[in-house]
């Protein structure tokens, strides 16, 4: 593992759960990125789905408080978590607000100096990260999915839609579903994009879902209790612009749920068996 250092393995259920850094040609420095190997993957090749976390969180987040390595050996998955963003830019303004900059990438390729140097997430997950892991981990590509929450649910499904090729399954708790309509996005997207709404548009799943189709269904759970959801997800959007253009949605609330991953915890089985479904079929 020449291009990645180890920043810690354990057994976990069979398989190892990692932890790794690496330097990122997309994001210009360090980066780091957490891997769970089934026990399958000591003798073959295995799917893999990506986990992409939401505003504040790192690579750790999903990977600690998820509960997914037991079903993940269970089926066979490799889970890759990234970070959310690359860290220590130096940046003016990347840290010090929690909605932005570091640790709140949006999963996008910026464009707008600064940010355009190192706030390339879109590229770092879609492109760099999967090549690197088919380099140094025993993963089969053709067989990927991606998953996500918060903000990472607007990562999983933006990258899913402008990439159907790349991937056979999506799934998304509690996503930011249309953020040039939202003030989560608002505030970010001009930051990362500049002033054209036509470059917001190009990261907004109600938007590219109107003009790309994912082959097969998507799985979205959102809780009823979640502070956010009326301010800032929205999911009432998403379902309409699915049903306008077609594409196959299954949208599942839930009373009393927020947005903790307390919430991801009781529901994470499911959305694994939807993925591995796919990625076996």
């Amino acid at each position: 593992m020449s291009e990645i250092e180890i920043v810690a393995e354990q057994r976990s259920f069979g398989g190892v759960q990692g932890f790794y850094r690496h330097v990122s040609e997309t994001c210009g420095g360090p980066m780091r990125f957490a891997v769970y190997q089934p026990p399958q993957a000591a003798t073959r090749a295995c799917p893999v789905l990506y986990f992409l976390a939401g505003l504040t969180c790192t690579e750790e987040t999903a990977t600690i408080k998820a509960g997914a390595q037991r079903m993940a050996a269970e089926l066979g998955l490799v889970l890759v978590m990234p970070d959310t963003s690359p860290r220590d830019t130096g940046i003016g303004g990347a840290t010090g607000d929690w909605e932005f900059g570091e640790g709140a990438g949006f999963y996008v390729d910026a464009t707008v100096a600064p940010w355009s140097a190192r706030f390339r997430m879109h590229s770092y997950v879609v492109d760099e990260l999967p090549a690197l892991l088919a380099r140094q981990f025993p993963v089969d590509l053709a067989r990927s999915g991606i998953c996500g929450h918060s903000m990472g649910g607007h990562g999983a499904l933006t990258i899913a839609l402008k990439h159907p090729q790349r991937y056979r399954s999506v799934s998304a708790f509690a996503p930011i579903v249309a953020p040039t309509q939202v003030p989560w996005g608002h505030k970010a997207l001009p930051r990362y994009l500049g002033d054209d709404p036509a470059a917001w548009a190009a990261y907004d799943a109600c938007e590219l879902v109107r003009e790309h189709s994912f082959d097969g269904e998507i799985l979205i759970d959102q809780g009823e209790a979640d502070k956010f959801l009326a301010e800032q997800l929205r999911p009432e959007l998403f379902d309409q612009a699915c049903a306008e253009s077609g594409q196959a949605l299954r949208l599942r609330r839930h009373a009393g749920y927020d947005h903790s991953y307390y919430f991801i915890a009781s529901f994470i089985e499911d959305h694994l068996r939807h993925h591995a479904r796919a990625l076996e079929a």
